[in-house]
């Protein structure tokens, strides 16, 4: 069975444009008979390996000499590639180590599919057939393999000549339409993802916040409602936070408000940081970090790309995308360290650093989502601090609740997809205060990603909620598993997980 994905970049400038960035195909079949350049056989720790003895015993033994001279063991992740194998049509054949296969979990079989796209992507190989047999339950992992190889060959390429060549992978699997069913649902998460790689990936001066909003009409054809206010209407509705932010740029501010409504019951609203370029304000950035900051918009990405997926799998939920949207500029007309602007909330803050901006953002969409939409829970992302990356790095994003459900929900949700979370205290609300308005927008002292969603709390009202600080896990410069470089749509897939779970 064929199941073909393409990607389409966002339009530069005013209008939409659409370019195919990537269109791997994937196959699910009973028996694969189309002609392949190269193999790909499984080979795992319990020695039941009826596929490996097969083909070695085609190769007079090739394969298991092989195996012996090179001291392959198995282990999860471990490969070994064998070019021209004797009395074999294949130009190659890969083993692939998968350890014991109990413990062969989703996130372990996507970043295996991953790291067998990496193993492959060269010119060399166009074909490839992945023979499942040995795998348990083949369909089901045939799939995730899949995941993860389509996610891993992603690529921004809007400004490559060169493009990356296309490949066919052919899984052979026990029920080829058991294996097409298992994937659909996954190969849609996969286009939000991608959704949010590429509105990250993009640079600063073609992904305004205009160039986002269009972005996210385009997902009036998939049944999402999609609702657009400008620096007037937000002016207008009392959000100064939000529109002192975006008064340094020519455009301003938006508000993008993206809702699929898939039942009827109370909403969950997923609020995202959008600063599509952060220069720091008045307070500007310095070093090479700043050339980064096209990716501070990537919480609202990750909440556009997860509508996305939702909206194509039909998913059975209510989820609104509430994206306050801002390039933090400077100019005659930008915010000034010093200032107090006045949020929706009616609380009042003295901007004491103009590079604390996001939560200024957040702070009005919290309200928004609140006002208008009801939520019964929200989640908020966003590349918030600089301290969250010292605290964890970037194999963790920080988790702010005190809904403990609601953590042990989103944790697990995140090691299912490879999207792990670290729970962080909320508190030291004490270095908030100042004398001149309700709030100041950064701690006095304190952890920095800690008084950063204390500050959020704030406008959070009653609702449930939680804060994912993304920062250091939106934009990679070294692939990974599953994870190409550039734009890593952290998020859509967890979000995505914990979602569609809630609706079975």
């Amino acid at each position: 069975m064929l199941l073909k994905r393409t990607t389409s970049s966002v339009v530069l400038g005013a209008m939409l444009a659409s370019t195919t960035v990537l269109a791997e195909t994937i196959t699910f079949a009973d028996s694969v008979t189309t002609v392949a350049d190269t193999l790909v056989i499984f080979h795992t720790k319990e020695g039941k390996n009826s596929d490996f003895s097969a083909f070695d015993k085609e190769s007079k033994g090739h394969l298991s000499k092989a195996v012996k001279a090179e001291d392959f063991s198995s282990e999860y992740g471990s490969f070994l590639q064998v070019v021209a194998p004797y009395g074999l049509h294949y130009d190659r054949i890969l083993i692939v180590g998968t350890g014991p296969q109990a413990q062969l979990s989703k996130d372990k079989l996507t970043a295996l599919g991953g790291n067998l796209l990496a193993k492959l992507d060269t010119k060399l190989t166009k074909v490839i057939k992945v023979s499942t047999d040995d795998l348990v339950s083949s369909n089901t992992a045939a799939s995730l393999l899949a995941h993860g190889v389509s996610l891993r060959a992603h690529r921004f390429e809007q400004y490559h000549n060169e493009k990356r060549s296309e490949k066919t992978f052919m899984f052979d699997v026990e029920n080829g339409e058991q294996a097409q069913a298992a994937y659909a649902p996954l190969a849609n998460i996969e286009q939000g993802v991608f959704l949010a790689r590429d509105l990250t990936s993009e640079v600063p001066t073609e992904m305004t916040p205009v160039d986002f909003a269009n972005a996210a009409k385009e997902l009036k054809k998939l049944g999402v409602e999609i609702k657009v206010l400008t620096p007037k209407q937000i002016k207008k509705l009392g959000m100064g936070a939000l529109e002192a932010v975006g008064r340094g740029s020519k455009e301003g501010a938006r508000l993008v408000v993206a809702h699929y409504q898939g039942n009827n019951e109370t909403p969950i609203a997923l609020v995202g940081k959008g600063i599509t370029f952060d220069s720091g304000g008045y307070s500007i950035k310095t070093g090479a970090s700043i050339a980064r900051m096209k990716s501070d918009m990537a919480g609202a990405a990750a909440a556009l790309g997860t509508i996305k997926g939702l909206a194509l799998n039909k998913a059975k939920v209510n989820v609104v995308a509430v994206m306050g949207m801002a390039a933090n500029m400077v100019s005659q007309f930008s915010i000034a360290p010093g200032d107090v602007v006045k949020t929706a909330e009616g609380l009042t803050v003295e901007v004491v650093n103009t590079d604390a901006e996001g939560r200024l953002v957040l702070s009005d969409a919290l309200w928004y989502a609140r006002q208008y939409y009801k939520p019964e829970i929200m989640i908020d992302l966003a590349t918030l601090t600089g301290s969250k990356v010292r605290a964890l790095g970037d194999r963790y994003a920080g988790l702010f609740s005190d809904d403990e459900a609601l953590v042990t929900e989103l944790t697990f949700a995140g090691k299912q997809v490879n999207e792990n979370l670290w729970r962080l205290p909320l508190g030291y609300k004490d270095m908030l205060v100042t004398d001149i308005a309700d709030l100041k927008n950064t701690g006095s002292g304190g952890p920095g990603a800690t008084t950063a969603a204390s500050f959020l709390q704030y406008f959070v009202g009653d609702v449930r909620w939680a804060h994912l600080d993304i920062a250091g896990n939106a934009l990679s410069s070294k692939a990974k598993d599953e994870v190409p470089t550039g734009g890593t749509g952290f998020g859509v897939r967890l979000l995505s997980e914990w979602l569609m779970t809630k609706e079975k």
